[in-house]
């Protein structure tokens, strides 16, 4: 059971955060394209930043926490996994707020405030 722990952790994550996307109006799911538009650069710099780091042998991952499954390049499915899924409860987690924020009432501009007009 132990080397499933890190996807087990990327699962729960997802799950947690997956009311967000209904219950506080999060949106991220039903907009898929903005949501690979957001996410398709940091995640191909950092998996390019893991293979690197891999072949440097900068770092490795416990064999004991991952299943061993590996990807090109030695990158572990966990590894993607992670790059995957934080970015995403990340953006749920940001919608939501902003949702709760303009039901409030507060202004919803880039830089926290209202702009002069």
């Amino acid at each position: 059971m132990d080397r499933f722990q890190y996807l087990l952790l990327m699962g729960l994550c997802l799950a947690i955060t997956l009311p967000l996307e209904f219950v506080l109006r999060a949106r991220v799911y039903r907009r898929p394209r903005r949501l690979l538009a957001a996410m398709w650069l940091p995640v191909a710099l950092f998996t390019v930043w893991d293979i690197v780091a891999i072949a440097r042998e900068h770092w490795r991952y416990s064999p004991r926490y991952t299943t061993g499954w590996l990807l090109p390049f030695d990158l572990p499915v966990e590894e993607l996994a992670f790059f995957l899924v934080i970015p995403v409860c990340g953006l749920l987690s940001l919608e939501a707020v902003r949702w709760g924020l303009s039901r409030l009432g507060a202004p919803r501009g880039r830089g926290g405030g209202s702009s002069p007009r």
